[in-house]
């Protein structure tokens, strides 16, 4: 450590001692006790502490090579008293819940100033197998990554309370909480700042209204005593807002010119300790006029602009926290036979699947599962953002985080609380606030070079002024300073786009990446996939025709082998198909004992088994069963193994599944797909909108033009494999168009990929959804459309957000530089300014 730095260390200790009028802890600036002996060694100098853990956080500190924590912090950290130990029902004692790939987000209490984030980032990034950590102050919250095989969540609980400070595995609660603890601290300041205005008006009117009557009388040559006593007055009520409401102001222009990087606080603080100022002189040298009512005046406003804009961000922050207080902490186990009902509490991150839990009425499943016992209603709202509730019962699914709004049912655990619906969904929304779209960025650049080129024209009006007009010289600095804050211009994006994300997450659209919005208004092409998407994704086999040997049930079979664990849609009515005809058959043979084979065949009912089972991606699956290779799937890839070409026509309107083997072709599968009820209508609102709708399915090329033609979707291409499809997708890009994918399916991943928007259905794969941008959480497409009137709302807000912004500069500025307007005036128009944007962009809530 240098001797800058030890310099600073030392000089930090001298005011905490000269502050506190006698010795302090040197970590919380407790007074010592006489007796005290705890101690700790920073930049080599011995340090009193008050507390045995005051002096090992102390000692952490320095060792971590943080000790530049001491000189930078602008508040004493907590008393580390209890720094060592885990609180109750903390994640050291519970198991904390993290995310895929070790990523978690902790609360930490007693983190007051930027020197505290820089030290809780830099200390946690020290650990060893730590990727990153970044901490947002205003929530008290950080996020952090690492390596589960170097590092775990515990160790970096330890490592916060080892510094002194108190964390907690999670965000949701804390973050409201801390957003709740600076409403009501901004409301008390308005307060302060409120009366204050009140008390100087109180004065300054009688003794104006006093002035003018005795100078009419007089011919102005009435005394100025009573109204230099009122302006006395004056200061000594305009002090509580200057030194306690008006300090986010100057602590936040601190902060940004101590970073180096100054921000929207700088020219506020920079026109209140002006106005103050100057007020001052003026009184002291009973020359020039005051301004203590202004001040007290536009600190007011500004808080009051700054109110507004905390309630969008509470607003625009409600969405993320209901799906994250909808993580059930806990769940009642069952440790015996369900109907004995004997359950234990336990943390819900330590089900496991296989898990039978009981789930009561009125709570919401901990997990994703199946129906073991029971029949209720469920109530997918928090998932889907659908009002109406469900039935279910036993065998269905019930996804983690659905509300049990019917009877107490028991649920059989498929995946744990970490992996749930719920859980992907809160890591999806995570995901998303913690970039910024292109607009944003603009935006704070432009608010950078703007609040540069402020100063300097505040700077240049001031010396116009000054040789003509001293008092008219500050006075108008101070209106331009106070008239071109860009506060509003900071505002005018972001808002809009936390109240559409609001929005849109209330209606079930899950806007994953930033950029989302403002990409998706600019989109010229809408991409549709098929299956899953346009149709509902569940289709059922209409008829099974064989064309070879083998009859219709022995086909079946060997296809239901070879689907046994394939994903796909179209696999699942073959393997319905197959189970069906093997209960009838086990039907047949329990009341006709002795008679007839069941199978026109002469083969075993008995399930078969495929080996050496291959998945192509977009042709179909090879498989061997009975010691034979077959393969099942498109006309294309069963021709690589049958030979020639098949015969058999498809009935229009159906997607047909052919098996084949070395022998030649043996069984076409015709299955249908119905469409979903509201493509039509979703089709026909996005080419209102401008947009080019096309149809690109790896379904045969008659069925997709079919479907086609019932939505009335000009152009439509049938049998392209995921290559072909991200091949067409990339030469639309090249030809210029803005290309917005719609899919279903791990098919589609690499399609959404790279469309420069893309969109996937909540039920479809896993894989899909984590690479698309949006996330489609209802049933239906409606969404979709909702998204599209969403995205061109919010740009148009913008748009007429930053007119408005545009306007008031370009007329306020050029007044206030030429002495038309008062800093009063100017600071009235500025906090309207921030007003009117935060209000405008939460007209995009309203349903």
């Amino acid at each position: 450590m240098s001797a800058v730095l030890a310099d600073a260390i030392a000089e930090a200790a001298a005011r905490q001692a000269q502050g506190q009028g006698q010795a302090g802890c040197f970590h919380c600036g407790r007074p010592l006790a006489p007796d005290t002996c705890w101690q700790a060694t920073i930049e080599g100098s011995a340090r009193a502490m008050c507390c045995a853990g005051c002096a090992a956080a102390g000692q952490a500190i320095a060792d971590a090579g943080c000790a530049a924590y001491y000189a930078t912090r602008a508040a004493f950290a907590p008393p580390a008293t209890c720094a060592a130990e885990p609180e109750a029902g903390s994640a050291s004692a519970s198991g904390p819940a993290t995310g895929p790939r070790g990523e978690a987000e902790f609360t930490v209490d007693g983190v007051r100033c930027a020197a505290g984030v820089w030290l809780v980032e830099r200390c946690i990034g020290q650990l060893t197998g730590v990727r990153a950590a970044q901490m947002d102050l205003a929530g008290g919250r950080v996020t952090v990554r690492w390596d589960p095989a170097a590092c775990s969540a515990d160790a970096i609980l330890q490592r916060l309370r080892t510094i002194g400070l108190t964390a907690w595995a999670g965000g949701a609660p804390r973050h409201g909480a801390g957003l709740e603890r600076a409403r009501r601290t901004l409301l008390r300041q308005m307060s302060v700042a409120g009366l204050s205005t009140l008390q100087v008006t109180m004065v300054a009117l009688p003794a104006w209204l006093v002035g003018v009557v005795e100078d009419d009388a007089r011919g102005g040559g009435a005394d100025s005593g009573p109204a230099e006593t009122m302006d006395w007055a004056g200061l000594l009520f305009a002090l509580p807002a200057l030194l306690y409401s008006a300090r986010p102001f100057f602590g936040g222009a601190w902060r940004g010119l101590r970073r180096g990087v100054p921000d929207v606080d700088l020219p506020l603080a920079l026109g209140i300790g002006a106005a103050f100022v100057g007020s001052c002189a003026a009184l002291l040298s009973g020359a020039g006029e005051v301004y203590f009512g202004s001040v007290a005046l536009f600190i007011f406003l500004l808080l009051g602009s700054r109110y507004l804009e905390l309630a969008a961000r509470r607003q625009a922050a409600g969405a993320l926290e209901r799906l994250q207080r909808g993580l059930p902490q806990s769940a009642l186990r069952l440790r015996g036979d369900p109907p004995a009902r004997d359950t234990e509490p336990v943390p819900a991150a330590a089900l496991q699947a296989g898990d039978l839990v009981l789930v009561q009425a009125g709570q919401a499943a901990p997990a994703d599962g199946v129906i073991h016992e029971g029949d209720t209603v469920v109530d997918l709202a928090l998932l889907s953002g659908e009002s109406r509730t469900r039935r279910r019962g036993p065998g269905d699914t019930l996804p983690g985080g659905a509300l049990n709004v019917g009877q107490a049912i028991v649920l059989r655990v498929i995946s744990g609380a970490g992996d749930s619906t719920l859980a992907l969904l809160v890591r999806l929304a995570e995901r998303a606030v913690q970039g910024k779209p292109a607009l944003a960025r603009r935006a704070e650049r432009a608010a950078d070079w703007f609040m540069g080129g402020l100063l300097a024209l505040a700077l240049l009006v001031f010396c116009a002024w000054l040789p003509s007009d001293a008092a008219r010289a500050w006075q108008a600095a101070l209106a331009v300073l106070v008239a071109g804050c860009p506060c509003a211009l900071s505002l005018a994006t972001p808002s809009a786009l936390a109240a559409a994300t609001d929005r849109l997450l209330r209606r079930g659209v899950l806007a994953v990446r930033p950029h989302t919005l403002e990409t998706f208004d600019r989109a010229t092409h809408v991409v549709f996939d098929k299956t899953g998407t346009l149709t509902h994704g569940r289709p059922v086999l209409r008829q099974a025709v064989p064309v070879g040997a083998l009859g219709v049930d022995a086909c079946v079979r060997i296809a239901a082998a070879l689907e046994a664990d394939n994903p796909h849609p179209l696999a699942a009515p073959i393997r319905a198909a197959a189970e069906a005809a093997e209960a009838a058959a086990g039907a047949h043979e329990a009341g006709e004992k002795g008679d007839a084979e069941c199978d026109n065949d002469g083969e075993d009912a008995a399930p078969l088994l495929a080996e050496r089972v291959r998945f192509v991606v977009g042709q179909g699956v090879e498989g061997w069963v009975g010691g034979r290779c077959y393969r099942l799937g498109s006309a294309s890839w069963v021709e690589g193994v049958a030979g020639g070409v098949a015969r058999a026509a498809v009935p229009a309107g159906t997607t047909a599944v052919w098996l084949g083997n070395a022998d030649g072709w043996l069984a076409r599968f015709d299955l249908c797909d119905e469409l979903r009820p509201d493509s039509g209508d979703v089709v026909r609102r996005l080419r209102a909108a401008g947009k080019t709708v096309l149809l690109l399915s790896g379904d045969d090329h008659d069925t997709t033009q079919q479907i086609a033609a019932q939505l009335g979707i000009a152009g439509a291409l049938g049998g392209k494999l995921p290559e072909e499809k991200l091949n067409y997708v990339r030469r639309l890009q090249r030809q210029g168009a803005v290309v917005a994918m719609v899919g279903d399916g791990v098919n589609d991943a690499a399609v959404l990929r790279a469309a420069d928007v893309s969109f996937a259905l909540g039920r479809g794969a896993e894989l899909a959804q984590l690479h698309a941008d949006v996330v489609l959480l209802s049933e239906g497409l409606q969404p979709l459309a909702d998204a599209a009137d969403t995205a061109r709302r919010t740009l148009a807000v913008i748009r007429q957000n930053l007119a408005w912004v545009t306007l008031y500069n370009v007329m306020a500025i050029p007044a206030a530089a030429l002495g038309l307007l008062q800093p009063w005036m100017a600071g009235i128009g500025m906090a309207a300014g921030s007003a009117l944007v935060v209000l405008n962009a939460l007209r995009l809530r309203a349903d």
